[in-house]
């Protein structure tokens, strides 16, 4: 499967972490998030702490936890887990539905991190696992598995690394290059409004009930 034309990134967060996003004016690494509030958790606390020591290969010195992590497609298997919310690392028990998609465009990422000096790159598979594979060109983007991104069904192991491919972007993310948000209803879809209030920003909210399980 070919590279999308314009591919676009998704970081998942729960809908009550919004209003601190919007007045910091982004994300911040699990490196800076570990020495603040960090809100509603809805990741596994080994794995945060994991990432905070694997580096990132082609970067020297930074690990991978010193980045704002996306994935390249909505309905990931972290959403999943969250889900099914019966793993026993998972200590968020909330379910799928507080949970909003925030998407970027790629290339309009790539272009702002580069004339702001931030380092990016992307993993072919779990960034969070030590066999994890990393690049930092766009000509790259082709060793990607597009078919397993998309995938739906992704019990197959070759599926479930490849769909697991992350977006990493060096210390913070803008606010201002979320394009859309996705969320599961139109409650929280409300929510996501309200936590914009005020906002110079405001990305277009979608009901997009296929990006979830």
């Amino acid at each position: 499967m070919a590279v999308p034309t314009n591919p676009k990134i998704y970081h998942i967060v729960h809908v009550d972490n919004l209003r601190s996003i919007v007045a910091d004016e982004g994300l911040w690494s699990d490196g800076i998030m570990s020495h603040r509030s960090a809100g509603t958790v809805i990741g596994m606390g080994s794995i945060k702490r994991r990432r905070l020591s694997l580096p990132v290969a082609g970067h020297t010195g930074l690990c991978v936890g010193d980045f704002v992590p996306f994935y390249f497609c909505p309905r990931s298997i972290m959403l999943y887990v969250i889900h099914c919310a019966n793993h026993p690392e998972l200590a968020y028990t909330g379910g799928q539905l507080p949970i909003v998609h925030l998407e970027a465009d790629l290339h309009k990422v790539v272009q702002w991190a580069e004339a702001s000096g931030r380092r990016w790159a992307f993993s072919l598979s779990n960034a969070g696992a030590v066999y994890a594979q990393f690049r930092k060109r766009l000509d790259q983007l082709k060793e990607i598995n597009w078919a397993a991104v998309v995938a739906t069904d992704f019990r197959p192991a070759d599926i479930k690394e490849g769909k697991q491919a992350e977006f990493l972007v060096e210390e913070s993310f803008p606010w201002s290059l979320v394009d859309r948000i996705g969320a599961y209803s139109r409650e929280v879809g409300q929510q996501v409004s309200n936590a914009m209030q005020g906002a110079a920003h405001r990305p277009r909210i979608e009901i997009r009930r296929e990006w979830y399980y």
